[in-house]
């Protein structure tokens, strides 16, 4: 795959993941549905993609026969058998494999074959279903053109980065697990909000553009966040005197706490 000439991509599991991520490389134009191909045991659910030009199976190994990328986007219980189902037609100089299952490293992943092959890691988050997720990617054996496409094929789907995988884990806390973080502190912000007035659908939704607003200002302006709270925080305000209430009753604290408390918690199961 020097050149990485890719006519077709299979991703092995249509599960919630795996549509979500070929709905978005469709949405995007990135691929023409006829350059996918989605496996999953039962395909009842995802007929609405066959109708759309995407081709669908329910045979891995047929799927990767006929791709170069395979994604790989089952249950972490199922991977050990899909490898062991398409391990007679992979070929090294032919297929780049896309890992998005959590826990499962390269190492463990090529163990399962009968000879090594290009392997990336990917952590995306459930963002990925509106083209918003943050992607982490590691890699061992894959070429700076792989990793490239890689990039950009999860760039449209939100953005993406490459990591150490021995980071993955901590990628997964801070990324995936993130969501529900983040998602927990804009309900916090509703329940203010209703109680000083607002209605709950109101409250909701200027709890939440707040939210994606103050994101942006971070991601546009590559800036730190105590440069834009400098912007609202004036001297005896209602803002410094909300932040202070709330660092007095331990904001800060209790949420690096949750996230150490999540990556101790994934450590030790891994």
């Amino acid at each position: 795959m020097s050149s990485l000439h890719v006519s077709r991509i299979a991703i092995l599991g249509g599960g919630n993941l795996g549509t979500s991520i070929a709905e978005g490389l469709l949405q995007t134009g990135f691929l023409r549905p006829d350059q996918l191909i989605i496996t999953r045991r039962n395909l009842t659910p995802i007929r609405y993609l066959e109708q759309k030009g995407v081709q669908l199976l329910t045979s891995n190994k047929e799927a990767v026969q006929q791709a170069e990328v395979l994604i790989l986007a089952v249950k972490p219980y199922n991977v050990k058998d899909v490898l062991m189902e398409i391990a007679s037609v992979l070929d090294p100089e032919k297929h780049l494999l896309i890992s998005v299952v959590t826990g499962i490293t390269i190492e463990e992943l090529n163990g399962l074959l009968a000879s090594p092959i290009a392997v990336i890691r990917a952590m995306p988050n459930t963002a990925i279903a509106i083209r918003e997720s943050m992607t982490c990617l590691s890699f061992k054996q894959a070429s700076p053109e792989q990793i490239g496409w890689t990039e950009q094929l999860f760039n449209q789907l939100g953005k993406a980065i490459v990591i150490d995988e021995k980071l993955m884990d901590a990628a997964t806390i801070l990324g995936a697990c993130g969501i529900a973080y983040a998602l927990r502190f804009i309900r916090a912000s509703i329940q203010g909000g209703i109680e000083i007035g607002f209605d709950a659908r109101t409250a909701n939704l200027i709890a939440a553009q707040t939210v994606k607003g103050a994101a942006e200002l971070l991601i546009r302006g590559n800036r730190h966040p105590e440069e834009e709270i400098d912007k609202v925080t004036t001297p005896k305000g209602c803002t410094i005197a909300g932040l202070n209430e709330m660092e007095h009753q331990g904001f800060s604290s209790s949420l690096i706490k949750g996230i150490t408390v999540s990556y101790r918690k994934i450590a030790r199961d891994d």
